[in-house]
């Protein structure tokens, strides 16, 4: 057993932003998946939207994303991410982030569903040179011990001790290297795991995005909403050769418009915006299009706005681009929409607590109601850091507590895996069958023939880990028929076409709406 005052699961922003904010004052574990460069927050190519013109205000930007999230947002929770995004974004600053300048100071550019242009950036590649940025910090720092190529397999909590009190003590964690299982106990711990884009087929997401944190919140007892708005990117480049590369909001931003293959424009059909559009509704058009003509990909062509303004804004995507053989100076970008963002997850407040005592959440895997029906773009990074800092602040006022002797991981009843290519037919079956059933646009029916598939493979998944050593995959796989089942479930439960959830037995908005909520019932302990 391994002790600590904080453990964080997950290493991308919020999770490193927090370990860094809390190493001055206590002992931090922090656990990777793979490396500590390997998280969706380096990926991130637009920006981090905040209010840093005098131009723009407060004001607007809470109004365009109440806007973007179909009016589902907590109103307070928008306040609260909004007003802290200045502070952030200057410790970010500080930490030493080369964010891209101009003339006037540092360059701002506006994105899809934006009044202004408040989305700062580094390039076209702000997440990575952001987590190059901390990753640099965390390696250096001797209060932050970081632990690679780990994966928690499931939460220590009252329950499982027998205790009354409803609380987080840890984890269980595996080491990928060794195979070795270890507990790590910590009177505080906080879910920074990212989003479940891997439940899909197709993907803007990095391999690790399994929805970890969130289905192992929900199975120990805590609440999970909206899991139904998963956003789809309108723009993942569409090349057999490249995977999962995502084509910023950005360009759009900066004047690239939607075409099909003869040239002609169709987003000012869908919306008057256009190609500025919330992204729920560019994915939309851009599914009905290929759906109702055949295609396969359409085409975003920037290629108006000249050589030099295309390789000084988006260096990265051009440098990539041309090496599959598109010159995105004079050709326009094959493109077809991604699962790319979720929006739902794990319940909290201002505060980043969740329903358990010790246990805290930032990030994608949260649910703090910022997003509502759909998320603003660039939004998500502010969050990250907004709860991170929200969340070490009450961690750091909180009273100190000893953890208790946790048991170790049990492997005294199960076995070595006879055949791992189970688990590589269920993950498989999982992603093609969400992406068919539970997509962009959904149906009553589809919907039913998915939670259908997935009770069959929960029952098969339950009994392979019952009664095998676990391993990676098949701790990821859990994980995402979890999450799988989390999404279908909510998305049954709403009876309205809202953002990013479309049904057409339900095409209208109500106005009744609100949050779909899911709590595991634990079983009740003996008297």
């Amino acid at each position: 057993m391994q002790k600590f005052d904080v453990l964080i699961i997950g290493s991308g922003l919020a999770g490193q932003s927090a370990a860094l904010r809390l190493a001055p004052h206590c002992r931090v574990a922090l656990i990777s998946k793979r490396n500590l460069e390997d998280s969706a927050s380096g990926w991130a190519q637009g920006g981090i939207a905040a209010v840093l013109d005098s131009q723009d205000s407060i004001e607007a930007h809470i109004r365009d994303t109440l806007v973007a999230g179909a009016w589902l947002n907590d109103e307070e929770a928008t306040r609260f991410v909004v007003e802290n995004g200045r502070r952030v974004i200057e410790w970010l600053i500080d930490q030493g982030v080369p964010f891209t300048k101009d003339a006037a100071g540092y360059h701002l550019t506006r994105e899809g569903g934006h009044s202004a242009r408040r989305v700062i950036h580094v390039a076209d590649a702000t997440g990575l040179a952001v987590q190059d940025t901390l990753t640099q910090k965390v390696r250096n720092n001797p209060n932050i011990t970081v632990l690679e190529h780990h994966i928690a397999i499931d939460l220590i909590t009252g329950d499982k001790l027998g205790k009354a009190d409803k609380r987080c003590f840890g984890a269980y964690v595996l080491n990928n290297r060794t195979g070795e299982i270890i507990t790590v106990g910590a009177p505080n711990t906080l879910i920074a795991t990212g989003g479940a884009g891997k439940v899909y087929l197709y993907t803007t997401n990095p391999d690790t995005s399994t929805g970890d944190g969130i289905a192992m919140a929900y199975r120990a007892g805590c609440r999970v909403a909206n899991m139904e708005f998963i956003q789809f990117h309108p723009t993942c480049l569409y090349h057999p050769q490249a995977k999962s590369f995502l084509i910023s909001e950005a360009v759009r931003g900066e004047g690239g418009l939607l075409r099909l293959a003869d040239g002609t424009r169709f987003m000012p059909e869908h919306d008057e915006r256009a190609e500025l559009a919330p992204r729920d509704i560019v994915a939309r058009a851009i599914d009905f299009g290929m759906k109702k003509r055949g295609l396969d990909c359409v085409f975003l062509d920037i290629s108006h706005k000249g050589e030099e303004f295309i390789r000084s804004h988006f260096p990265n995507i051009h440098a990539r681009c041309l090496e599959l053989g598109i010159d995105i100076t004079r050709d326009p970008i094959p493109v077809v929409p991604a699962a790319h963002y979720t929006c739902g997850g794990i319940v909290s407040d201002l505060k980043g607590r969740t329903d358990l005592e010790g246990l805290y959440v930032a990030g994608e895997a949260s649910c703090t109601g910022l997003h509502g029906a759909n998320r603003l773009a660039s939004n998500s990074l502010l969050e990250c850091l907004v709860f991170a800092e929200a969340a070490v602040s009450d961690i750091l006022g909180g009273k100190a507590m000893d953890i208790p002797e946790l048991p170790l991981w049990d492997e005294s009843r199960v076995t070595d895996a006879d055949e791992e290519v189970v688990i590589s037919h269920n993950w498989d079956e999982l992603r093609r069958f969400m992406w068919d059933y539970v997509g962009i646009v959904r149906t009553t029916k589809r919907l039913k023939r998915a939670k259908h598939r997935i009770r069959l493979l929960m029952r098969e998944i339950d009994e392979f880990y019952a009664n095998f050593r676990v391993s990676h995959d098949l701790i990821e796989l859990r994980n995402l028929v979890f999450t799988a089942d989390l999404i279908v479930r909510c998305a049954m439960q709403r009876k309205e076409s809202r953002g990013l959830h479309f049904s057409r037995d339900y095409p209208e908005i109500s106005s009744k709406a609100k949050s779909t909520v899911v709590r595991r019932r634990l079983p009740a302990r003996p008297a």
